[in-house]
């Protein structure tokens, strides 16, 4: 597999735009913050109309949310897209959508959790786009990981990251990083990107040890996991099992399966719903080293 095309750098001047595909903005103060660390940069930051609207737990209907992201990704003068928070939705606003009807110049897209099936979508059209603390979680991230993200989208090289190494040697694939539960989800949809020759990132939050199992489990009996080349964990955030009632760990789980797949795997990645949350380039070439737990950005910037 090839390795996605990588927007062109930004710099000073740029337009952005704010769009809330997923759930309901409610963390104004953290919202209104990570904006301004955007804007200290040199970049024009513009807020999509109902950003601040909500539909149940929705940020608004569906069509408005997809109108949102159409209006950002078809206007040429934007060159990136900033998410405000996850949640749920993006997965709503699929149906019916088509990244290449709407505009055919790559730009940059950033978020994770809930907006990863926005990431995983532009994956399969070949594009890259950056798996990174939406607006909500942005301004809370330590210096080098705002750094990181900030350097990456300004056409920079990131650094290496590291980990736990599981063992299981050294291999080069493209990197697919994203949410361990928004991912299960878009197995056996149109959404399904081809696995063949990727290095999966699989981060979560506040899911039972049980529901991690349940979800592994369906990754081992889809057939998909054979095409992988390796796999790297992030944090799996209050992951912790129920008080007083009988349980595997998470980090026990994480072993029982995928331990015995006989491919590279790193855990314990900066990245994820805790404390540090490192930028992750979607669809370029890395190399995991299973033995020594390290990361590494190779891919050329296109």
């Amino acid at each position: 597999m090839k390795s996605a095309i990588v927007p062109a750098p930004l710099k000073p001047g740029d337009l952005l735009r704010v769009i809330a595909p997923s759930g309901a903005l409610r963390e104004f103060d953290a919202f209104n913050q990570s904006i301004e660390i955007w804007r200290s940069r040199g970049y024009r930051i513009e807020i999509s109309p109902n950003v601040q609207q909500s539909w149940g737990y929705l940020a608004d209907k569906d069509e408005i949310r997809r109108h949102q992201l159409a209006t950002a990704w078809s206007d040429p003068d934007c060159r990136g897209i900033l998410c405000a928070r996850g949640g749920f939705g993006s997965t709503r606003i699929l149906e019916s959508w088509d990244w290449q009807s709407n505009s055919t110049t790559p730009k940059w897209l950033i978020g994770f959790s809930d907006i990863t099936a926005l990431l995983w979508s532009l994956f399969n059209v070949g594009i890259s786009s950056v798996h990174a603390p939406v607006l909500t979680t942005f301004t809370n991230e330590p210096d080098w990981s705002k750094e990181r993200l900030l350097n990456w989208v300004a056409g920079k090289q990131i650094n290496s990251l590291k980990g736990c190494g599981w063992g299981g040697g050294v291999v080069s694939g493209i990197l697919l990083p994203g949410n361990l539960t928004v991912a299960t989800h878009l197995l056996g949809t149109p959404l399904q990107p081809d696995f063949t020759g990727v290095i999966l990132a699989f981060e979560d939050v506040t899911e039972a040890p049980y529901r991690i199992d349940r979800m592994l489990t369906q990754w081992r009996l889809s057939g998909v996991l054979s095409q992988v080349r390796g796999i790297v964990l992030g944090g799996f955030t209050r992951c912790e099992p129920p008080t007083n009632v009988p349980s595997f760990s998470v980090e026990e789980v994480l072993r029982d399966r995928l331990g015995d797949l006989g491919i590279p795997i790193v855990s314990d990645l900066p990245f994820g719903h805790g404390e540090e949350n490192a930028a992750l380039p979607v669809g370029v070439e890395v190399r995991l080293d299973g033995d020594q737990g390290i990361l590494d950005f190779v891919g050329s910037r296109e």
